[in-house]
């Protein structure tokens, strides 16, 4: 462990980086490619230390979201650090050799696993050494279209089977990007049935680009296909529910505070008071405790009458509570931090909104919930490890009155 340390040591790497400012250029591409290389060998170390996790715990489920927490990364991508480990150090020696070597980096070799997962034992290894000498210094898009060649190559019949299998995985999802903005994509759909949607698309788009529109084609695309998901009305008597967070000042115009959109993040003052000023809008008053900034209670003043606890919870959380994961708490399950058999009470102080995948892991062997009274959620991994969530707070902490204000 101690060479792990001297190697990001910064004692160690300073002298490195002063002698860095002074290179030339062609110095300069030497020692980046030196450092890509150096990067890959310690992406090598971790892919088997990850496998080795992966080992002790028999392949648990969980080691995904372990994974995720010690690591820092969205699960979908701990799930593929995890299968790519796990191929790696077992059929796919030769990819790792070259990540030993420098000539291949982590996302490179994911590639290499992902292309081969579908494959038999024997046949992966086939591929990998096909591709020992092919895919050295490559590039991840070069990479991937090899992989996938020997691949289909080594199994023609078995690439029929995976193409069936990836149009059966279909499936939406909504990302969400920058500020006030999202992405909504229909992945691993029927190719011919994705084109043809595309063009009736841009034709519909062509046909809106006449004299006097302001807007690209582009624009134009993502606003047709917008108003085709939404009924071919433009959204017109569509309803659909998000909590939007926004002092009342800044709704007022007073100040331009950011409000927060729950599983999005934050959104600038103005967007904001765009949302709200929808003609369906329902506005709810909350409590907060000045001092912290947690929701104490909500205002009974709304267009619909109140879903009491499971609502207030929803409102105080916002998200699912496991760090990390950001799907909104309307989405989510209400679950006992602990479980109701074991002395839980259905009470907002033992409450928190957890998804549905979030709320299995709970249940994992190894894995305990605490919940502090202060709303904070301590969770800890089977390895001993603990992470902390707490609901965000609607504004910031106030000093009490007697006390001034922090400059």
């Amino acid at each position: 462990m101690a060479l792990l340390e001297n190697l990001t040591d910064p004692a160690v790497l300073a002298p490195v980086n002063d002698v860095v400012d002074s290179l030339d250029d062609k110095d300069s591409v030497a020692v980046a490619q030196a450092a890509s290389a150096g990067i890959a060998r310690l992406e090598a170390i971790r892919f088997r230390a990850v496998a080795q996790l992966n080992r002790h715990r028999s392949g648990a489920r969980s080691v995904t979201q372990e994974v995720a927490f010690a690591l820092s990364v969205v699960d979908n991508h701990a799930g593929a650090v995890v299968a790519a480990a796990d191929a790696l150090t077992t059929r796919l020696p030769r990819t790792l050799g070259l990540m030993d070597q420098g000539k291949l980096g982590g996302f490179g070799a994911m590639k290499v696993a992902a292309a081969t997962a579908w494959l038999s034992d024997t046949d992966a290894r086939a591929v990998d050494a096909v591709l020992e000498d092919r895919i050295a210094d490559k590039n991840p898009g070069q990479v991937r279209k090899a992989a996938n060649h020997a691949a289909n190559t080594i199994d023609p019949d078995g690439a029929g089977r995976r193409a069936e299998g990836h149009r059966n995985g279909r499936r939406l999802s909504l990302r969400h990007g920058e500020i006030g903005v999202a992405s909504i994509e229909v992945e691993d759909a029927p190719v011919e049935k994705a084109a043809a949607a595309y063009r009736r698309i841009d034709r519909e788009a062509r046909a809106l680009k006449t004299e006097g529109e302001t807007r690209t084609l582009d624009q134009l695309r993502a606003d047709v296909a917008l108003d085709l998901l939404l009924g071919g009305q433009g959204g017109a008597g569509e309803r659909s529910e998000v909590f939007l967070y926004m002092d009342l000042f800044t709704y007022l115009g007073l100040n331009d505070d950011p409000a927060e959109l729950a599983g999005h993040g934050s959104v600038p003052a103005g967007l904001a008071r765009q949302i709200a000023s929808g003609s369906d809008t329902v506005l709810r008053r909350i409590i907060t405790d000045p001092l912290s900034g947690q929701v104490l209670d909500l205002g009974r003043d709304r267009y619909r009458p109140t879903a009491g606890l499971a609502e207030f919870v929803r409102v105080r959380d916002r998200e699912c509570r496991r760090p990390g994961c950001h799907r909104p708490a309307q989405a989510c399950d209400l679950d006992h931090s602990l479980p109701w058999q074991h002395g839980g009470h259905t009470a907002d102080t033992e409450l928190i909104d957890l998804c549905r995948r979030d709320h299995r892991l709970k249940d994992e062997p190894g894995w305990t919930y605490r919940l502090a009274s202060d709303g904070t959620l301590t969770i800890i991994t089977p390895t001993g490890q603990a992470y902390d969530s707490t609901p965000p707070p609607l504004h910031q902490p106030r000093p009490p009155a007697d006390q001034p204000p922090p400059f």
